[in-house]
C-alpha cells in the first residue's frame, strides 16, 4: 500500500500539441525554472520568441488552477519544474527539380509546468551569506 503525501502544495498545468520543436522550447523553459511566477510571466512577455506566448498561457493556467482548486497565495508561487516532450511530427513534402521530393517535418511538443508554494521555513542552503 502506498501512502499519500499530504500538504505537497504543487500545482500542475499541461499544454499539449504546441506547434514548436522541443529544441526551441528548452532554453526558454530553463530560464524560468526557479523564478517567481510574476517574474517568469514578465520575462516571457518581453521575450521575442514566438513560443513564449504559449508558455505564458500555460503558466497562467497553472496559476488559475492554484487559485481556484487549492486556494494558494499567488505571491508565494514559483516555478518548480518546467519540461517539454515530443509529440507528433506532421510530415509534408516539397516538390523539387527532376520529379524529386524533399521532406518538411513539422514537429509538435507537450509542455508541463509545475508550480509550488514557497514556505517561509524553506531557505536556500549553500549560500555564503
Amino acid at each position: 500500500m502506498k501512502k499519500k503525501k499530504e500538504n505537497i502544495k504543487e500545482v500542475k498545468s499541461i499544454n499539449k500539441n504546441i506547434r514548436s520543436s522541443v529544441r526551441k522550447l528548452k532554453p526558454i523553459l530553463k530560464s524560468i525554472v526557479g523564478k517567481k511566477v510574476e517574474l517568469a510571466i514578465r520575462n516571457l512577455s518581453f521575450s521575442e520568441k514566438r513560443v513564449s506566448k504559449d508558455i505564458k498561457k500555460t503558466i497562467s493556467s497553472a496559476i488559475a488552477n492554484a487559485e481556484n482548486n487549492f486556494q494558494y497565495d499567488i505571491d508565494k508561487l514559483f516555478v518548480k519544474e518546467a519540461y517539454c516532450g515530443k509529440q507528433v511530427i506532421m510530415k509534408r513534402f516539397r516538390a523539387r527539380a527532376k520529379g524529386r521530393a524533399a521532406p518538411i517535418l513539422k514537429p509538435y511538443s507537450n509542455l508541463t509546468i509545475i508550480l509550488k508554494e514557497k514556505n517561509n521555513k524553506e531557505e536556500n542552503h549553500g549560500s555564503k551569506s
